[in-house]
C-alpha cells in the first residue's frame, strides 16, 4: 500500500469478489481536504464518485484539469478498511 492523501470515507460499503468480477457498492467518499475544489462540480458543487474497474480503484471525479491533491482508494485498501473494522468490532466484543 502506498502512502498519500485519499478522499475521506464517510460511509462504509461492501466489496464482493466472485472470482471474475469485483463489485464495490455503498461507499460514501468526501473531500480529501477542506479547501479542495477540484472535485466539486463547477456549477452544482456536488461530488461524484469515479470507479476505475481497469485499475481497481474508487475515487472522486476531477473537474477543471489535472489534480494532484489526492489518489483514489484501491479495492485492496478498501478491503483493509473493512478488515480493520471487523478486528475492532471483535476486540470490543471481547471487552
Amino acid at each position: 500500500m502506498t502512502r498519500g492523501r485519499r478522499p475521506s470515507i464517510f460511509q462504509i460499503g461492501q466489496i464482493r469478489d466472485d472470482g471474475t468480477t469485483v463489485t464495490v457498492s455503498g461507499w460514501g467518499l468526501g473531500l480529501c481536504a477542506d479547501n479542495c475544489n477540484c472535485h466539486r462540480h463547477p456549477v452544482g458543487r456536488h461530488l461524484t464518485l469515479f470507479e476505475d474497474t481497469a485499475t481497481g480503484s474508487l475515487g472522486l471525479v476531477r473537474h477543471g484539469g489535472p489534480c494532484a491533491c489526492c489518489q483514489p482508494w484501491t479495492y485492496a485498501e478498501l478491503e483493509a478498511v473493512l478488515q480493520d473494522l471487523a478486528d475492532v468490532a471483535a476486540l470490543m466484543a471481547e471487552a
